[in-house]
Protein backbone atom coordinates (compact mmCIF):
# COMPACT_ATOMS: atom_id res chain seq x y z
CA UNK A 1 0.00 0.00 0.00
CA UNK A 2 1.34 3.42 -0.96
CA UNK A 3 0.06 6.79 0.20
CA UNK A 4 0.88 10.08 -1.54
CA UNK A 5 -0.30 13.40 -0.09
CA UNK A 6 -0.74 16.74 -1.80
CA UNK A 7 -2.27 20.10 -1.06
CA UNK A 8 -0.21 21.57 1.75
CA UNK A 9 1.03 25.14 1.73
CA UNK A 10 1.03 28.52 3.40
CA UNK A 11 -2.23 30.18 4.38
CA UNK A 12 -3.28 33.09 6.55
CA UNK A 13 -5.22 32.71 9.79
CA UNK A 14 -8.84 31.98 9.01
CA UNK A 15 -8.05 30.53 5.61
CA UNK A 16 -8.73 27.11 4.15
CA UNK A 17 -6.73 24.27 2.63
CA UNK A 18 -7.62 20.93 1.14
CA UNK A 19 -5.30 17.97 1.57
CA UNK A 20 -5.60 14.91 -0.67
CA UNK A 21 -4.11 11.45 -0.30
CA UNK A 22 -4.09 8.91 -3.09
CA UNK A 23 -3.96 5.36 -1.75
CA UNK A 24 -2.72 2.71 -4.16
CA UNK A 25 -1.99 -1.00 -3.93
CA UNK A 26 -4.08 -3.67 -2.25
CA UNK A 27 -6.48 -1.68 -0.09
CA UNK A 28 -8.97 -4.50 0.44
CA UNK A 29 -7.91 -5.22 4.03
CA UNK A 30 -7.59 -1.64 5.26
CA UNK A 31 -9.79 -0.90 8.24
CA UNK A 32 -9.25 2.84 8.72
CA UNK A 33 -7.95 5.79 6.73
CA UNK A 34 -7.14 9.17 8.09
CA UNK A 35 -4.78 12.01 8.86
CA UNK A 36 -2.23 12.72 11.57
CA UNK A 37 -0.09 15.78 12.12
CA UNK A 38 3.18 16.61 13.85
CA UNK A 39 4.15 20.10 14.91
CA UNK A 40 7.77 21.02 15.70
CA UNK A 41 8.80 19.66 19.08
CA UNK A 42 5.54 17.77 19.55
CA UNK A 43 4.39 14.20 19.16
CA UNK A 44 2.44 13.07 16.15
CA UNK A 45 -1.29 13.30 16.85
CA UNK A 46 -4.47 12.04 15.27
CA UNK A 47 -6.43 14.64 13.33
CA UNK A 48 -9.21 12.53 11.84
CA UNK A 49 -9.84 8.86 11.16
CA UNK A 50 -12.56 7.27 9.06
CA UNK A 51 -13.38 3.55 9.07
CA UNK A 52 -13.53 1.85 5.69
CA UNK A 53 -16.67 -0.02 6.69
CA UNK A 54 -19.14 0.60 9.49
CA UNK A 55 -18.25 2.86 12.36
CA UNK A 56 -17.87 6.48 13.35
CA UNK A 57 -15.42 9.04 12.11
CA UNK A 58 -13.16 10.41 14.83
CA UNK A 59 -11.85 13.97 15.02
CA UNK A 60 -9.39 15.55 17.41
CA UNK A 61 -11.20 17.97 19.71
CA UNK A 62 -9.05 20.81 18.44
CA UNK A 63 -10.33 20.45 14.85
CA UNK A 64 -13.99 19.54 15.39
CA UNK A 65 -16.25 21.84 13.44
CA UNK A 66 -13.38 23.12 11.30
CA UNK A 67 -11.97 20.04 9.53
CA UNK A 68 -13.83 17.40 7.56
CA UNK A 69 -12.55 14.08 6.26
CA UNK A 70 -14.06 12.33 3.27
CA UNK A 71 -13.30 9.37 1.07
CA UNK A 72 -13.72 8.88 -2.66
CA UNK A 73 -13.92 5.11 -3.12
CA UNK A 74 -13.74 5.29 -6.90
CA UNK A 75 -10.56 7.40 -6.89
CA UNK A 76 -9.13 5.73 -3.75
CA UNK A 77 -8.58 9.15 -2.28
CA UNK A 78 -8.86 10.54 1.24
CA UNK A 79 -9.48 14.26 1.54
CA UNK A 80 -9.07 16.53 4.54
CA UNK A 81 -10.89 19.82 4.10
CA UNK A 82 -9.55 22.36 6.60
CA UNK A 83 -11.31 25.64 7.30
CA UNK A 84 -10.78 28.51 9.74
CA UNK A 85 -7.13 27.53 10.06
CA UNK A 86 -5.21 28.80 13.06
CA UNK A 87 -1.47 29.16 13.70
CA UNK A 88 -1.62 26.14 16.03
CA UNK A 89 -2.66 24.03 13.05
CA UNK A 90 0.84 24.50 11.60
CA UNK A 91 2.38 21.05 11.24
CA UNK A 92 3.40 18.34 8.84
CA UNK A 93 0.28 16.40 7.94
CA UNK A 94 0.53 12.67 7.26
CA UNK A 95 -1.92 10.44 5.50
CA UNK A 96 -2.41 7.17 7.39
CA UNK A 97 -3.97 3.80 6.58
CA UNK A 98 -4.54 1.06 9.12
CA UNK A 99 -4.74 -2.63 8.36
CA UNK A 100 -5.77 -3.76 11.82
CA UNK A 101 -4.23 -5.82 13.36
CA UNK A 102 -1.60 -6.49 10.69
CA UNK A 103 0.03 -3.12 10.28
CA UNK A 104 -0.19 0.48 9.14
CA UNK A 105 1.02 2.71 6.33
CA UNK A 106 2.13 6.35 6.19
CA UNK A 107 2.52 8.96 3.52
CA UNK A 108 5.60 11.14 3.23
CA UNK A 109 3.89 14.16 4.79
CA UNK A 110 2.89 17.59 3.55
CA UNK A 111 3.64 20.88 5.29
CA UNK A 112 0.82 23.17 6.37
CA UNK A 113 1.83 26.59 7.65
CA UNK A 114 -0.68 29.09 9.02
CA UNK A 115 0.60 32.63 9.39
CA UNK A 116 -0.72 34.89 12.14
Amino acid sequence: VQLVESGGGLVQTGGSLRLSCIISGDTSSLTHMGWYRQAPGKQRELVASKPTDLGSTIYADSVKGRFAISRDRVKNTIVLQMTNLQPEDTAVYYCHALDYPRGEYWGQGTQVTVSA
